[in-house]
């Protein structure tokens, strides 16, 4: 570690090479914010949890190779921050569980699908057309599908595994095809029906839900409706408004906390419960009078 505290100067200036991806530049990095220590991991942190995306996922994974962060803290923060973002919160929760998750790989990931569909999107197209696209490529092309037959395993709630697999809960599957369908420049909403997630397209005159779990498969409101009414859950427009971030982020917190329950593994059971208690904590301490 160096005697003299590196100046402000000299960290604001390293950290504008974040998001260079040369492998020289970022072994040089890493040795250097080894030696300065304290002060690296401070301004990490900041630029972390700050409202740059690309920035605050490139200091992540300095953090993370360094050995300089603790995945449930970072995620305590997040919640208690207020500052939601859903591809952020998603890699948060799956460092927890493998702190091996990498925010940049997941970005990668996710920018190499976008980019097949936007080579396939000749505009003009609208919003409806803009999603048939996103249907061959993450379905057809790439094979995404739900794990029915292993719906209880885990890894189906990490997104870099999802990714990795191409296989998910409808929740995951949603987020994937949301962070992709943002990328293409549309504008998609998380839907939170009782037990199952779908994406809402609320473009066009008449709204439609895709199913990501069952290879998109769409459905109107109507037929929404017959299927909440035959399975004797609520059928009102409340259960097809579009869930918020939070609601998505502490709906898979409860998802992981009863799979890793049924998984025998009740240290992180009880982790991800307590993730979804702090959820509500937070949204209530926060609530308006």
């Amino acid at each position: 570690m160096s005697d003299a505290p590196p100046s402000s100067q000299h960290l604001r200036a390293l950290a504008t090479l974040l998001d260079d991806t040369s492998p020289v530049v970022r072994r040089s990095l890493l040795t250097h914010f080894e030696q300065l220590g304290e002060p690296a991991r401070a301004l990490l942190r900041e630029v972390a949890r700050g409202p740059n995306r690309v920035s605050a996922t490139h200091a992540q994974w300095f953090l993370g190779e360094l050995r300089w962060t603790d995945p449930a803290s970072e995620f305590v923060h997040f919640i208690r921050s207020l500052n939601y973002e859903l591809e952020t919160g998603m890699v948060l929760i799956a460092r927890v569980a493998d702190p091996q998750a990498s925010a940049p790989s997941v970005c990668a990931m996710l920018d190499a699908i976008a980019s097949r569909c936007r080579e396939l999107m000749v505009e003009p197209l609208n919003a409806w057309q803009k999603c048939n696209v996103i249907n061959r490529v993450l379905f057809h092309e790439l094979g995404f599908r739900g794990n029915t037959g292993h719906y209880n395993d885990p890894l189906n709630s990490l997104i870099h595994r999802v990714l990795e697999r191409r296989t998910g809960l409808p929740l995951t599957l949603t987020v994937v095809y949301l962070l992709v369908a943002d990328r293409c420049g549309l504008m998609l909403e998380p839907v939170g029906l009782p037990g199952h997630f779908v994406v809402g397209c609320f473009t066009e005159d008449e709204p439609v839900y895709i199913d990501p779990f069952r290879c998109g498969a769409t459905a109107s409101r109507e037929e929404i409706l017959t299927w909440l009414a035959g399975n004797d859950l609520p059928r009102d427009d409340a259960t097809l408004a579009p869930a918020t971030i939070r609601e998505t982020l502490s709906r898979c917190c409860r998802n992981l906390a009863a799979h890793y329950t049924s998984a025998g593994d009740d240290a992180l059971a009880r982790q991800f419960a307590a993730f979804d208690a702090e959820f509500e904590a937070t949204h209530r301490a926060h609530m308006p009078p």
